[in-house]
């Protein structure tokens, strides 16, 4: 099979993918090329395409920060893996420990480094990281993005304990991650969805209580009914600045709230966040390749498994795209390389 690799093509709008032929990467001294075997969209992957996302994207950039492949050819330096390994990247290219900086955010696999959507990838020897063994390709493509954030947003700066009570705020992949990180640490969780269908699968995720928002609009008061006035200990707050309000209210004293996800600009809370609560709101970008190990380690000893909706063929990767944006998937959309 020829190899092929993705560029993004905003002029194109929507549909701003363009296939060409790729030659197989020679590895610098400290790089590490794998045969991609898998690859996962995530919302900043449609604002990439859009032109809606704070860091643009090179022109032509192969698209994709998830993924996971083969090891074939690594360069002189590196020791970090060697052919054969089974691996994926960290999001940000350096950031391996220690407080992110702006240095490490602008760059990104799949914006200002290639990224994932071709026959062959390159990572930097730093932000390789080896996934757990019992997940199939598709699974493991999925952890880079959705499930790094959720794990870090539990795990840091002091992780959940257990009997805690964390609150998930939408039912995309992150969410739904954040459901199983949750039970991981020994948490109740309340989750927050949109239809009955999603209230069912978060149940048998795990959620130990689903609220409806489309019956139940108020949420956060039938959430501090379900805690006995209390408020939760953890929210994370997937939706961003439409839901903070609310995430706000169902806290517990002194909780904390992590927001999640790339917003426009603009997109800031008018007046008070805090009403009369006492709590601490923050908003994190993914994590580091630390971070990202410690949840391979949970996930291998809880033999965790992650939500895939959908996954289409290599070739179908515009398909893919359309789907993520228009079909309301429930996990991760995957992308299978033959």
């Amino acid at each position: 099979m020829q190899a092929v690799a993705y560029h993004l093509d905003p002029a194109r709008g929507a549909d701003g993918l363009t296939a060409a032929p790729q030659q197989l990467p020679e590895p610098g001294p400290r790089q590490v090329v794998i045969r991609v075997r898998a690859a996962s969209l995530n919302r900043r992957d449609l604002m990439l395409m859009d032109g809606t996302y704070p860091l643009p994207a090179i022109p032509g950039v192969v698209p994709l920060s998830d993924g996971v492949g083969e090891v074939i050819a690594v360069g002189d330096a590196v020791t970090r893996a060697a052919v054969g390994d089974r691996v994926t990247a960290t999001y940000f290219v350096r950031w391996a420990d220690g407080p992110q900086r702006q240095a490490h955010v602008v760059e990104q696999y799949g914006a200002t480094y290639p990224g994932m959507l071709a026959t062959y990838a390159v990572l930097e020897e730093d932000s390789v990281v080896h996934v757990p063994g019992h997940l199939s390709d598709a699974e493991a493509a999925t952890l880079t993005c959705a499930g790094v954030v959720a794990w870090a947003a539990l795990s840091t700066p002091l992780p959940v304990r257990p009997g805690e009570t964390v609150l998930t705020v939408g039912s995309g992949s992150v969410a739904l991650f954040g459901v199983q990180h949750a039970k991981t640490y020994g948490a109740e969780v309340i989750s927050i969805t949109s239809n009955a269908r999603k209230a069912e699968r978060l149940r048998a995720l795990g959620a130990d209580e689903v609220i409806d928002r489309s019956r139940t609009p108020e949420w956060e008061l039938a959430v501090l009914e379900r805690t006995g006035g209390d408020g939760v200990d953890h929210v994370l707050d997937a939706v961003g600045m439409p839901t903070l309000a609310k995430s706000v209210r169902a806290g517990a004293y002194n909780a904390r709230i992590t927001m999640i996800g790339a917003m426009p600009a603009g997109d800031v809370p008018v007046g008070n966040p805090f009403g009369s609560s006492y709590l601490s709101i923050r908003r994190i970008a993914v994590g580091s390749r630390t971070d990202f190990e410690a949840m391979n380690r949970a996930i291998a000893a809880h033999r965790t498994r992650p939500v895939v909706d959908r996954v289409f063929p290599f070739e179908e990767a515009e398909a893919a795209y359309r789907y993520f944006r228009t079909g309301d998937p429930f996990g991760k959309v995957v992308i299978e390389f033959p």
